[in-house]
């Protein structure tokens, strides 16, 4: 398959993703210590969200509780949001739990998100990348995007991998 062609898929399908209505988007920030009032990574996701022309269906702020999180999950999975952004409880302490929630119920994993989100990372934070128990895959339908709680952490994935590609996964899913 030639370059052209490759190129003319991609194109395609982002042309045909653009026509959808705009994409909805539900954030969850996940913390002990972040309310709604000092949640600056929710605070910039809402902001981009809106400024991208995206519609925000849900925002919370939650603590780190696989209890908390899980009963979340549900109940967005069955609101309009197609896209489900949490950010926070990635890493590899005793009260980071966000992963091993979100890990077993995805259903298809986005493998490629991970990886190039950990590459990038790595570009501004060294060897540490390794550590971020990032996360993304799609379950009953809706997308699952889960990343760091650093700000930094957030704008890169938003910046860099989630907002070029948000219109493309909503028509993935409608497909």
């Amino acid at each position: 398959m030639s370059e052209n062609t490759l190129r003319s898929g991609k194109h395609e399908h982002h042309q045909k993703a653009e026509e959808l209505p705009p994409v909805r988007i539900a954030v969850i920030t996940i913390s002990d210590s972040r309310t709604e009032e000092t949640d600056t990574n929710g605070q910039y996701l809402k902001e981009q969200i809106k400024g991208s022309g995206f519609m925000l269906s849900a925002y919370h702020v939650i603590r780190d509780e696989p209890e908390e999180i899980e009963v979340l999950l549900e109940e967005l999975v069955r609101s309009d949001a197609q896209i489900i952004l949490t950010n926070g409880g990635t890493g590899i302490s005793k009260r980071d739990s966000t992963y091993d929630v979100i890990s077993k119920k995805l259903e298809k994993t986005l493998m490629g998100f991970c990886e190039l989100f950990r590459m990038l990372s790595y570009e501004q934070v060294g060897a540490a990348a390794f550590l971020s128990r990032a996360a993304a895959g799609v379950y009953r339908g809706k997308v699952i995007i889960s990343t760091p709680g650093s700000p930094a952490a957030v704008q890169l994935a938003w910046e860099r991998l989630i907002a070029p590609e948000i219109q493309h996964l909503a028509w993935e899913l409608s497909r």
